[in-house]
């Protein structure tokens, strides 16, 4: 967090000046370069072992599959893995139906107009669970530090506009800055799916949003 107070050698507030709180808000729209997407194999089957390496098979099978649409391989991780026992219930009884093994990779690309093109393609050869969709920036530091400079320019329009509201003479230059925070909005599609086949669908990554907010303090002379 970004801390500055201007020196004040007195010890106190200036004689004959008063002080202005105020906050400041800045934003930017900025086109995403980086997406990124969850996509799971899941089986169940009575016995575990059969279903973990039918789990294997499709799973392989989808990697193979995105490193061929061109995916690095390091965009390719898993994200999770588990196996669960599902049961039925009847009459307040707890009825074993079998194993439930799931594996879920998230994918990373670059170029945001393959989206579509890798969701339908992992869904074809094996993936029947879509989740997180997710559109962003590598690098947010250079909008961001942008952004601060709107909210610090936001935070001196306003402190001037009540300056001018009650009649009094503002210092500029505030004597206090504390950066409050910041926040990156990606566009995302959030709920999970769970998929038996999908249509060839474009996913527009449209803008995001990068915000800094900050507290600054001004001291002002009456007229």
């Amino acid at each position: 967090m970004y801390h500055y107070q201007q020196p004040n050698r007195s010890g106190g507030h200036p004689k004959g000046q008063h002080l202005i709180k105020v906050t400041g808000e800045g934003d930017m729209s900025v086109q995403p370069d980086l997406a990124t997407v969850n996509l799971g194999v899941i089986t169940e089957g009575k016995e575990l072992i059969p279903a973990q390496q039918q789990n294997a098979i499709h799973s392989t099978k989808v990697i193979q599959t995105l490193v061929e649409l061109g995916i690095p391989q390091t965009h390719i991780q898993t994200f999770d893995y588990r196996i669960e026992s599902d049961y039925d219930y009847e009459q307040g009884k707890q009825i074993f139906r079998g194993y439930k093994v799931t594996h879920i990779l998230q994918v990373k690309m670059e170029d945001l107009t393959m989206m579509g093109k890798v969701v339908d393609n992992a869904v074809q050869n094996g993936v029947n669970y879509v989740s997180n969709i997710q559109f962003t920036v590598k690098n947010k530091e250079p909008y961001y530090q942008h952004a601060l400079v709107l909210a610090v320019n936001n935070a001196i329009g306003k402190a001037q506009t009540i300056a001018d509201s009650i009649n009094v003479t503002l210092i500029p230059t505030p004597s206090l800055i504390v950066e409050n925070s910041s926040s990156i909005h990606p566009y995302s599609y959030q709920p999970e799916t769970m998929v038996k086949a999908m249509s060839t669908t474009p996913l527009e990554p449209g803008q995001i949003k990068i915000k800094a907010n900050i507290s600054a303090d001004f001291h002002y002379r009456n007229i």
